[in-house]
């Protein structure tokens, strides 16, 4: 399933088929054929999602990605998997990525901009599809699911040896 992307900052020149990888991975390995579901991703700047940032969750700084699910899939038990997306709307909802800051972190970290950035967008997916960090289970469940997701990818762990979360 090809990522919808909306390229704002020519840097991300080369994000279609990194995207497709990891979301069709994240899917995969929730079980969901990757071939049903759409996603939107929207490659931009830290000045740009400084902006949405600002707009939609009150925090006027830059951050490393954004995303806002069609619906409400969060689970209502703290550590339970989140409720699964209706087939019947395809649609999972939309992700922000910042190169400035992914760049940035990237390069703190040690890692590739690809690596990291493929890193954030299954972070983005997942959101999208009700997995949330807010409490210590949720997170707990969450960071598993990106660790196992990543690995498949032949990535590292990125919460393993003072990981950084998104």
């Amino acid at each position: 399933m090809p990522v919808e992307i909306v390229v704002e900052d020519p840097r991300w020149a080369d994000l279609a088929p990194l995207a497709d990888r990891a979301c069709d991975a994240t899917l995969s390995a929730l079980g969901l054929d990757p071939s049903v579901w759409d996603v939107s991703l929207l490659a931009c700047d830290d000045a740009r999602i400084a902006t949405l940032n600002a707009d939609f969750r009150g925090k006027p700084q830059p951050t490393n990605v954004l995303s806002w699910p069609s619906e409400e899939r969060g689970a209502q038990m703290a550590g339970e998997a989140p409720f699964a997306p209706d087939p019947t709307d395809p649609e999972l909802g939309d992700i922000a990525i910042a190169y400035d800051t992914c760049a940035r972190e990237a390069t703190d970290m040690g890692k590739s901009l690809p690596d990291h950035a493929t890193h954030l967008i299954v972070h983005g997916i997942l959101h999208l599809l009700g997995y949330d960090h807010e409490r210590d289970a949720d997170a707990l469940l969450m960071e598993g699911i990106e660790s196992q997701i990543l690995g498949n990818l032949g990535l590292d762990d990125p919460y393993r040896d003072n990981g950084t979360k998104p």
